[in-house]
């Protein structure tokens, strides 16, 4: 053999004829054979072995029928997603999320989500790019769009859902290696023209997915979904496209693929976090791929070097490269003060324009005699904030309240005392350092704040905090030992970037946001506590972010800006802790992951009764189960396969291809499905509906392949051409469920009004089938 790389593909079957008249190439080809069946043959594949003219005009037509009827996939992908994409012409679900970060990038004002910014990023620009001017309010569901323009943003998304099952067709081909797999496919396509001039074998691109009610509704909205499945699918396709360049490594070709595969990569991570799911299946099948490569005795540590440094470059740094490119332009757009800035920290808000610590000057550190204000630093954690209130009879002791609230406000002002309320005479004050004892006196009701042993309000293994004295006279509960993290005895706090924690020493409780909302008696402002559990957490972390003292110099807030590094892990730690507080909440809708295979319960787009237009999340139930049993099925095949090979039974070459397909490209999406599924189960995050929808497409992938090979396998129980009638007609029944039962439930992907499921002349009367649909 030549010298270069030797892998084995995902996909080879068939005779060796086309291995043994491959074009040369640099590279050990690896001994498995190739199918002879390669659907869409390339240039180099065009030539059969015995170089016949006639053979050569066979390709060529096939070649030519491929690309028709890529095309009719492409047209009918299209057109289903775009069709009518601008009803209902009023907002849907989380549009009401989506479409307002879209107006916000628009308008450069910076906020707060919980997901990277690919997605919004990609929303606005297209928002903009299409005349939508972002003056939109986005405020709730249903609120009418009326003359604004907002079919370029659903339009954008429709788009890339449109790419789906072109990407899945593309997958599942490369995966199966079928000539004639595209006719099937097109059969789907136009509806019913299964019939051909000879037996159809269609490698698995039954799952096609354009008549998934499912997959239609959640591209047909301004939502991070499609975006998302666009670069899962993309990446997946792109690692497959670069697994069958294993003839040509280091080529045009070969670099080509896998930089689009860490392109893919770095845009699936950079929507929404479960990108995760995709980079370690792509890792794994890079670590199959280098394990191979390993054991090719024909190849040098040298060219194994060489192959390690590609993948590291090209899935590795340039994906890392472009994700932090990704969040350098959103921080560049977004330098605006907006409804983000208080979740993250002051050092932070000093960057953005219109926000009081933008161009601000105070001085460095902190005083005694200062008026400062003290934010927490957990998310949503809220400036300390006292006001006359007092808490109500039975909650703790009836003092004054003191709580974190979350905008800025004048109550929350504070002075720092020393502890024996003698202030420095001397023209500069003292500095605060770390260890110090002192006392905060709120400004506006000059009480202090203080804790007892009397149980907090709502967390019930926390002490109360509240506001006791008088015109700064109070008790030694009134006392707190100032700590630097991270700090040692002497060390001053700077201000916005010191971490602080106030233990306090009657107790030795720390001062902590517990996040919980209090009732209405305390203006539904987030409770504080003195906690008596002392292990640091952004919730018994404060800084100073208002500093006022005219007896020190004052120094620019640029000088304490910070660096691109530092916000960008900010906002990462920030962004991780918002996932990890969606937590379900007292009657809101969720689901469990056991309830998406079966689909035991959709979402609601939009409507409720039925004089509204009525738009339901439901995946086309009989493609959904046919799913579910096949996952079955496959792992019976499987098993099957291996035992026949494994005891070492005679099978014909047909038979060794079908367990190769089945094992290898079955085997691939299995594991996609896997990985994109089974992590939900160890989530306490709120869960919905439609974070099952990456591994649906897996799944549906793997239904193509399995059913495929079943109804191929018909020669097993009669003889031709009954076996080939049989499978014909399977094929036949197969697209007849698939178009029908997409007639039936199409009314939940487009929309509908009138009478509900449940009333007569309803459209979708008789298609409740589960009492927990909610159409």
């Amino acid at each position: 053999m030549a010298k270069g790389e030797s892998i084995t593909q995902w996909n080879k079957s068939g005779d060796t004829s086309t291995l043994r008249n491959r074009k040369s190439f640099p590279t050990s080809a690896p001994n498995t054979p190739v199918s002879k069946g390669q659907s869409c043959p390339t240039g180099n594949d065009a030539q059969s072995s015995n170089g016949t003219s006639a053979q050569f005009s066979s390709r060529l037509s096939d070649r030519h029928m491929c690309t028709v009827l890529l095309v009719l996939v492409v047209g009918l992908s299209f057109s289903t997603r775009l069709y009518k994409i601008t009803e209902p012409p009023h907002v849907c679900w989380d549009e009401t999320h989506f479409g307002k970060m879209g107006s916000y990038y628009i308008n450069r004002t910076f906020f707060f989500d919980v997901h990277p910014p690919l997605g919004k990023m990609l929303i606005g620009l297209a928002g903009y790019m299409t005349g939508y001017d972002g003056t939109f309010p986005f405020m709730k569901p249903g609120d009418k769009y009326e003359h604004h323009n907002y079919w370029g943003m659903r339009g954008f998304c429709a788009v890339l859902g449109s790419l789906l099952p072109i990407f899945a067709y593309l997958i599942v081909l490369e995966l199966s290696r079928s000539e004639t797999a595209a006719l099937i496919a097109a059969s789907l396509l136009i509806f019913g023209l299964a019939a051909c001039s000879r037996p159809v074998e269609h490698k698995a691109v039954i799952n096609v997915l354009l008549t998934d009610t499912g997959c239609i509704t959640i591209s047909q909205y301004i939502l991070l979904d499609p975006i998302l499945m666009f670069f899962i699918m993309a990446a997946v396709l792109s690692m497959v496209k670069f697994n069958q360049q294993v003839y040509r490594p280091f080529s045009a070709s070969w670099w080509l693929w896998l930089v689009l595969t860490g392109v893919n990569l770095a845009g699936a991570l950079g929507v929404k976090f479960v990108g995760l799911f995709v980079i370690l299946l792509v890792g794994l099948n890079t670590v199959w791929d280098l394990w191979r490569l390993l054991g090719d005795l024909s190849l040098s540590l040298v060219d194994i070097a060489k192959h390690f440094l590609a993948r590291v470059v090209g899935l590795i740094l340039f994906p890392l490269f472009f994700y932090v490119t990704v969040f350098a332009i959103h921080f560049v757009v977004l330098n605006k003060s907006g409804p983000g800035d208080g979740f993250f920290s002051s050092a932070f808000q000093s960057r953005l324009i219109g926000n009081n610590l933008h161009n601000a000057s105070m001085p460095e550190y902190l005083a005694y005699g200062s008026t400062i204000t003290v934010k927490n630093l957990r998310i949503a954690g809220g400036y300390l904030h006292s006001h006359w209130h007092l808490y109500p009879e039975g909650v703790g002791a009836r003092q004054q309240q003191v709580t974190a609230y979350l905008h800025k406000d004048y109550n929350n002002l504070w002075l720092v005392h020393r502890q024996n309320s003698n202030e420095s005479q001397s023209p500069t004050p003292d500095l605060v350092r770390h260890g110090d004892i002192i006392r905060l006196e709120h400004k506006e009701t000059t009480r202090n704040l203080h804790s007892h042993l009397h149980e907090a309000p709502l967390t019930k293994k926390h002490f109360q905090v509240t506001g006791y004295g008088n015109n700064g006279t109070g008790d030694a509960n009134d006392l707190w030992q100032v700590e630097v993290c991270g700090g040692q005895k002497g060390d001053l706090v700077k201000v916005l970037r010191s971490k602080v924690r106030f233990l306090h020493r009657a107790t030795g409780c720390v001062l902590y946001s517990s996040g919980k909302t209090l009732p209405k008696w305390g203006w539904e402002q987030v409770e504080v506590t003195c906690s008596p559990y002392l292990k640091e957490t952004p919730s018994s972390q404060w800084n100073i972010e208002d500093h006022i003292n005219p007896k020190l110099p004052n120094i620019s807030l640029s000088v304490l800006k910070p660096h691109f590094l530092e916000i960008l892990l900010e906002s990462h730690i920030v962004m991780i802790r918002g996932n990890s507080g969606l937590k379900p909440k007292d009657n809101e809708m969720n689901s469990k992951p056991w309830h998406w295979p079966i689909n035991y319960q959709g979402l609601r787009f939009s409507g409720v009764n039925e004089t509204e237009y009525r738009v339901y999340l439901l995946g086309n139930p009989v493609l959904w189960w046919m799913n579910l049993a096949s996952l079955g099925l496959y792992l019976i095949m499987v098993a099957v396969a291996s035992v026949a090979l494994q005891r070492g039974f005679s099978l014909s070459q047909k038979r060794k291809e079908h367990s190769h397909v089945l094992m290898r490209g079955g085997g691939l999406l299995l594991l996609g499905w896997l990985l994109h599924y089974a992590p939900f189960y160890t989530m306490g995050r709120v869960l919905y509906y439609h974070h099952y929808f990456p591994a649906m497409l897996f799944s549906s992938m793997l239904t193509g392949i399995t059913l495929d090979i079943l109804l191929k396998s018909a020669d097993l129980l009669l003889r031709p051409p009954y076996s080939d009638w049989l499978q014909r007609a399977g094929q036949l029944v197969l697209l007849f469920t698939v178009l029908h039962s997409f007639y039936l439930f199409h009314p939940l992907s487009y929309g509908m009004t009138g009478p509900l499921a449940h009333e007569p002349g309803s459209s979708m009367a008789g298609l409740k089938w589960m009492d927990s649909w909610e159409f």
